[in-house]
């Protein structure tokens, strides 16, 4: 799903990043613990988020994250908005609530960021 098609299932405005908006968008997750994001985030998924400090575009960096979305109307200041644009990371914002939001994409059948389906060295595999 590219990114310019959750812009408008979210009625969302674009902070930064409109030039990127044909990014192809793989899965979302919504959290406010970045712990939760950098340990279950898949690569090219959408972040939503309540958060707007500057560790969220640390995170996203790091996860190889494609956007941010601030729900609730959540805007961040433009220390933020600047390191973002530096990284060529989007940034959206929407007034619709983390719940509803991720509600949304996943009816629209954006995948969500589940555990891995493979089990680990350590799990059986009957």
């Amino acid at each position: 799903m590219k990114l310019a098609q959750i812009r408008i299932m979210l009625d969302a405005e674009v902070l930064c990043g409109v030039e990127w908006l044909d990014k192809d968008v793989r899965s979302a997750c919504g959290s406010d613990l970045m712990s939760d994001v950098l340990a279950f985030t898949k690569e090219q998924a959408l972040l939503l988020t309540g958060l707007t400090n500057i560790q969220v575009i640390r995170t996203a960096e790091m996860s190889d994250l494609v956007a941010i979305m601030f729900v609730r109307g959540k805007r961040p200041g433009a220390d933020v908005i600047e390191m973002a644009r530096k990284m060529q990371i989007p940034l959206l914002t929407t007034n619709k609530p983390m719940y509803e939001a991720c509600g949304v994409l996943y009816e629209d059948g954006l995948a969500g960021c589940s555990l891995k389906e493979e089990p680990c060295c350590c799990q059986s595999r009957e």
